[in-house]
């Protein structure tokens, strides 16, 4: 289970020294650049595309189609988000035009004004290791759905992140700006802001009650004046006159009781392998490499289920298989990481260069040079006295680009190293080399 604050272990104190702030994005004044599908951002290595995949919901179909464009239209690769979405790289402006039409025929566009804001995360492992309090993929599709029929959402901003959770808080966790989390006595709680505000819903009325608080934060004045993205950059009054529109919605019920942040039972890396359904069948859970897949790659994960899940962790969860032992081999085989214990595990990066002007180094680079083929820590079990292995995420500048939600490493290149920030240590800067990786290991061991 996952904290909603990444929060503390119950029997212990903590006091964390918070690693450098990133910068606050522009005014909302400025134009949105979240690149999407349609409205591609210009990289140093060519146009950035993302596009958009609600809960991380794809078919093996559409997979493939998005490495072929890929193959034709950008780098030959597909990166996977900390949103659970899609990028293509080094996408030329003459191609902009075919790459749209091809993913609008895929269905992967349905509606071109709402294409950047189409942002929900979905519990990939719904029905997978537990029997899911609710049908996850339900409402992702009909939350979707209700997003591209609301003429006004469109001017949501690409930031701007809806959280649909299967009761164990892992989504809502990433605070995002309106999340849903079921509950007993068929009762959804609806947070804005990663936070419980006594707004409850039945799960028929969930999704009209998210559309209805995303309209609330649309109708405030400070959203409305520009100076908000998203909910977090809400003054309290401000939040509060959103918590207050969104609870006269139809469909609302108040309470005074308030949800209690779930404590982790495996810590913040989710697990990969094979994994035991309860229906009897089997689910295999992949990760990818600093989020980064070749199209055979693509072609292996396809043709072992007809349906698949990408995860805000940047990987890929393949909800019903058959031979799990042999797809696992298969798959690891190509370069994907099927082992529990493998090193790679909570590892993530940005860009860096060449594909990101703005970078000091190479940090792919750097990361593989760190992490691959370096035994796991204490075997993947935590030392006595230790706790789980942190996330670390590899940054070519401050800006801090898909760094994920909750306590991790902060590895930020310096033009000649890197520094290190990490929870209860004090920041280091090394050149890269051995001590750089021995010291990025050693910060990952949660004390």
């Amino acid at each position: 289970m996952y904290s909603l604050c990444g929060g503390r272990r119950p029997g212990t104190t903590r006091s964390i020294r918070r690693v450098p702030a990133l910068p606050s994005p522009p005014a909302r004044g400025a134009p949105d650049a979240c690149p999407g599908a349609v409205q591609l951002h210009p990289a140093a290595d060519g146009l950035l595309a993302r596009i958009r995949c609600p809960g991380g919901l794809l078919t093996a179909v559409q997979l493939r189609l998005l490495a072929a464009v890929a193959r034709d239209h950008g780098d030959g690769h597909l990166e996977l988000t900390s949103r659970a979405n899609v990028q293509v790289r080094a996408v030329a402006v003459a191609a902009t035009g075919p790459l749209a039409a091809r993913l609008r025929t895929a269905g992967l566009l349905p509606s071109t004004a709402h294409e950047r804001v189409r942002n929900i995360l979905g519990s990939a492992l719904a029905d997978i290791d537990t029997p899911a309090a609710w049908d996850v993929g339900a409402q992702v599709r009909a939350l979707d759905a209700a997003i591209c029929a609301e003429p006004d959402l469109a001017r949501l901003s690409g930031r701007f992140l809806f959280a649909i959770d299967d009761g164990r808080g892992d989504t809502v966790a990433a605070r995002a700006d309106v999340g849903l989390l079921p509950g007993p006595d068929d009762e959804v709680t609806v947070l804005l802001a990663g936070a419980d505000h006594g707004l409850r819903a039945r799960p028929a009325d969930a999704v009209r009650v998210a559309v209805a608080a995303a309209r609330a934060f649309l109708d405030d004045p400070d959203a409305a004046a520009g100076s908000a993205w998203r909910l977090d950059d809400l003054t309290p009054a401000a939040l509060d006159r959103v918590v207050i529109r969104a609870g006269t919605a139809p469909g609302v019920r108040r309470t005074a009781r308030r949800w209690q942040p779930l404590t982790p039972a495996g810590g913040p890396v989710a697990p990969v392998g094979v994994r035991h359904r309860p229906d009897g069948d089997f689910a295999l859970v992949v990760a990818v490499p600093l989020g980064r897949l070749t199209v055979d790659q693509v072609d292996l994960l396809a043709a072992a289920s007809p349906q698949l899940r990408i995860t805000p962790w940047r990987g890929v969860v393949l909800p019903r298989v058959t031979d799990p032992a042999g797809w696992a081999d298969r798959l690891t085989r190509a370069g994907l990481v099927t082992d529990p214990d493998s090193p790679w595990l909570g590892v993530t990066a940005c860009a860096g260069l060449p594909g990101c002007a703005r970078s000091r180094a190479d940090v792919r680079a750097d990361a593989a040079a760190t992490h691959a083929g370096r035994p796991a820590p204490t075997g993947g079990v935590p030392a006595p006295g230790r706790r789980h292995r942190l996330p670390v995420h590899w940054i070519g500048c401050e800006r801090g680009c898909g760094s994920p939600a909750g306590p991790m490493v902060r590895v930020t290149a310096t033009g000649d190293g890197y520094q290190i920030d990490a929870p209860d240590r004090t920041s280091i800067r090394l050149p890269t080399g051995a001590a750089l990786g021995a010291a990025v290991q050693t910060a990952r061991e949660e004390q």
